[in-house]
């Protein structure tokens, strides 16, 4: 693949001063081949000046070009920019061109399910993805309406973003959109099952391939039932309606995201359409996704970013706006919960490495650059100071500043100072003055509290090392005299932090656990005195309330990683508390963290025999507690990390033997795969067991599954082939073989067996992130990396191709996060 020119900012401003873009007529032809497909655009607008100026495609043939009915040379393409030299006034340009299919989730990418043979198609324009589609002046801000038609086999659905009528002879046209960004546009063509209704007389409707289609009959009413009550809540939230004429939600196959906010027509990674048995937490995970995209139908797509320095615009606000819409109208109540385990740990990593950067950076240079700030600082760092900003507003006054900020930007695009200037209309409070402190800058802040006590008093301080402003709740615990595992909240106290002044002594004794940030409500990492950190450790499991108990292990999590706790006593307190642990997305956070870094890392490799039998001994004592049969979840959580810390085959082979759990539950795709993926690790099975299980399930996961497990298998030849497959085959791997192949290829236990492919691992990964694009580069660097190679030596090479000028914007983002976390690991190793 050759590289794309990247806009810059400046290029972008220039065009969006000169061009008044009004309508695209957009034709694809799906009918023409296995590899390439037919596209002609038709783009009107107007110049407001004598100018040159250019267009984008990357097209495999550019065929034709007309501009006001002149042809221009195809020649004059210049890698993805073809120059136009403009009059003052109205134009219409004509391209015609062949474009390639995608096997890595960019573009049009195209995939045959190898259950049944059938193919889709979707598209994934985000965030410079549309040139590999249709010509266009690919910016956010200059919107457009736009009319689509697709050529399409006979038995195939097209879905986009508007409604969609079928004219026979595979032709299908979508009605006119409002004004939308060229990153917006979206198709999803194939065989679709399809289940369809109708909600405040709008069309709903949820689709998926035909393979799934059982499984996605199961849940559709809790999918259709959870869009009806967030569409609901939404307009309860937001005074501009809706803005689109219909709602698809299509679960495709092979999705690099968690799902992409297309107006009317969002995409999600088909592994939400649950083939095997999950979680009550998976259960809301999808539905906070759902909540998330349609959050986007307003943040983001009915306002857009002017330009991409203000993602945390789209970002941030769905994340926020989903978390807490989630809690207010469904059964998921607990969202914030896993929110703090999960989402907060992944933006707090994330700003402790040298790639942090503000929420909202001051400038964004281009496009590639942009690409990249997709991460937790946007998502979750983002999500938490907005839901610092309502706890310091007030939910009402923020409602209104955004219903402002709609009514002022809609159908156009807005900037950080235009969201500000919304919020402070609605508000006395200085919000710019907010804005620059938590939005303009980086890191965590730490929030330590310090108690006094005296005979029948005491006094709390919390001290910031930091810059930001916290509004943050204070609970106050004592011990519960009837059970002496656990505590009772004595009180909850607001404090500002910094203080104007210091809080007056208090009347009572010395409480048991005093825990800054006790319902979550700021960004910061927590420090307790010294007696709140002893009970802690000694009665976590008997804090009443699970947001607290979040926070706490967060705060654990955070001293492992600083080197203020030491790991093995992380893991003690895991085995002391987990078994008794009711909240799942806690449970699954914890052990998480425990087997990935833990286990893999921060331990030594003489340690780890010892932290995978804790990490069993935890799952035994769950999947005992669980026998009655009341929480099948907590029950399956236990399972699968039994599985895959099991340092011996004989128990898990009497599972997959036995096709059951003694006790339940019985064996699923996933539960198998997953055995035999440890299985392979320990070298318990070959190639003929895997041979067996694919025949078995033939499945697009279970394609995946067996990748996974060929590349674990502890022989030379099966490392080999792995490699090639990855690195060097011309037959390129799509992006999900190619994750799952990367995933078994790296196995702690096999450490002697791959160390001559640590130091080919930084030269291999550069070509092949140059030759295979962003996608790949990504799954390269995440999935690929050796993270189990904790050694200098490792980080050397690593930064010396952090020094190629060869190495991909993609790629170095990558290794640099997994360089830091390398440097991180040897630290914890060294205290």
């Amino acid at each position: 693949m050759s590289s794309m020119s990247v806009l810059t900012r400046d290029e972008a401003h220039n065009r969006a001063k000169l061009l008044d873009v009004q309508h695209y007529t957009v034709d694809l032809d799906l009918t023409t081949g296995d590899d390439t497909f037919a596209s002609r655009t038709v783009i009107r607008f107007v110049s407001r000046a004598d100018a040159d100026t250019f267009v984008e495609l990357k097209p495999a043939v550019l065929h034709s070009v007309t501009l006001d009915g002149t042809a221009l040379d195809p020649a004059a393409l210049d890698d993805n920019r073809l120059p136009l030299t403009l009059t003052e006034g109205a134009h219409e340009l004509t391209l015609t061109a062949t474009m390639r299919y995608s096997r890595t989730g960019e573009g049009m990418h195209r995939f045959t399910d190898p259950t049944d043979g059938e193919t889709y198609v979707y598209s994934q324009l985000f965030l410079d993805d549309v040139q590999r589609v249709y010509a266009a002046f690919d910016q956010p801000d200059l919107k457009a309406v736009f009319d689509l038609t697709v050529t399409a086999p006979a038995d195939w659905t097209v879905l986009a973003n508007s409604v969609t009528t079928d004219h026979g002879d595979g032709r299908w046209t979508a009605a006119t959109t409002p004004r939308i960004s060229t990153y917006l546009l979206a198709v999803a063509a194939g065989p679709w099952h399809s289940v369809r209704t109708e909600h405040r007389g709008l069309p709903f409707g949820i689709h998926c391939r035909r393979s799934l289609g059982a499984y996605l009959d199961t849940d559709a009413d809790e999918i259709l039932d959870t869009t009806k009550a967030l569409f609901d809540r939404y307009h309860e939230k937001f005074e501009e309606p809706y803005p689109f004429d219909s709602y698809d939600q299509a679960f495709v196959p092979e999705f690099n995201a968690g799902a992409m906010e297309n107006p009317g027509l969002v995409t999600f990674r088909d592994e939400f359409v649950y083939r095997s048995a999950v979680t009550d937490t998976e259960r809301q995970t999808r539905a906070m996704v759902i909540a998330h995209e349609m959050a986007h139908m307003w943040f983001g797509d009915l306002v857009t970013l002017k330009w991409w320095d203000d993602i945390w615009l789209n970002e941030s606000f769905a994340e926020y706006m989903g978390y807490q819409t989630l809690t207010e109208c469904t059964r998921f109540t607990g969202t914030w919960v896993d929110f703090g385990v999960a989402r907060k740990a992944w933006g707090y990593d994330a700003d402790q490495r040298p790639t942090t950067h503000p929420v909202a950076p001051d400038a964004v240079d281009d496009t590639a650059s942009a690409l990249l700030n997709f991460d937790g600082i946007s998502y979750a760092k983002g999500a938490s100071a907005l839901r610092q900003l309502v706890a310091w507003l007030g939910e009402k006054d923020f409602l209104t500043g955004i219903n402002t900020h709609f009514a002022r930007h809609k159908f156009g695009n807005a900037t950080l100072a235009d969201f500000i200037d919304s919020i402070a209309s609605a508000t006395e409070r200085d919000v710019p003055a907010w804005a620059d402190a938590w939005l303009r800058t980086t890191g965590v802040d730490t929030l330590t509290a310090t108690v006094a006590a005296r005979p029948g008093t005491w006094a709390l301080t919390v001290d910031r090392d930091g810059t930001r402003p916290h509004r943050v709740t204070v609970g106050v615990y004592d011990r519960d005299l009837n059970d002496a595992g656990a505590l009772v909240l004595r009180e909850r106290l607001d404090v500002d932090v910094p203080r104007t002044r210091d809080t007056a002594p208090r009347t009572g004794v010395r409480p048991a656990l005093v825990l800054p940030n006790d319902q979550d409500h700021t960004y910061a990492k927590v420090r307790l005195d010294a007696h709140s950190e002893e009970t802690a450790l000694r009665t976590l499991s008997g804090v009443p309330d699970p947001l607290a108990r979040a926070v706490l292990w967060n705060t654990l999590r955070d001293m492992v990683r600083d080197g203020d706790l030491a790991p093995g006593a992380y893991l003690a307190t895991a085995a002391a508390h987990l078994p008794a642990e009711t909240d799942l997305a806690l449970v699954q956070g914890v052990l998480t963290f425990t087997a990935t870094h833990i286990a893999d890392r921060y331990l030594t490799p003489a340690q780890r025999p010892e932290a995978l039998a804790a990490l069993t001994g935890i799952c035994r004592s769950l999947i005992r507690r669980t026998e009655d049969g009341e929480n099948p979840g907590l029950r399956l959580i236990a399972v699968r990390h039994y599985i895959s810390a099991a340092a011996h085959p004989d128990t898990i082979e009497d599972w997959l033997a036995d096709g059951t759990v003694p006790g339940g539950p019985e064996l699923d795709p996933e539960l198998r795969w997953r055995i035999l993926g440890r299985l392979a690790v320990l070298g318990a099975t070959d190639q003929a067991a895997i041979d067996a299980e694919l025949a078995r399930d033939p499945s697009a996961s279970g394609q995946e599954g067996a990748a996974r497990c060929r590349a674990a298998l502890p022989d030379p030849e099966a490392k080999r082939a792995a490699w090639d497959a990855l690195f060097h085959s011309d037959d390129h791997l799509s992006n999900y073989l190619f994750t799952a192949t990367a995933q078994g290829f790296w196995q702690p236990e096999q450490a002697e067996l791959v160390a001559d492919y640590v130091p080919r691992y930084f030269s291999d990964a550069i070509a092949v992130s140059a030759r295979r694009g962003p996608a790949i580069a990504t799954a390269v660097g995440h999935h690929g990396f050796p993270a189990h190679a904790v050694a200098p030596d490792t980080l050397a090479l690593g930064r010396a191709a952090l020094d190629d000028p060869a190495t991909t914007p993609a790629l170095h983002r990558r290794l640099a996060d997994q360089l830091d976390d390398l440097a991180r690991a040897l630290r914890v190793r060294g205290t």
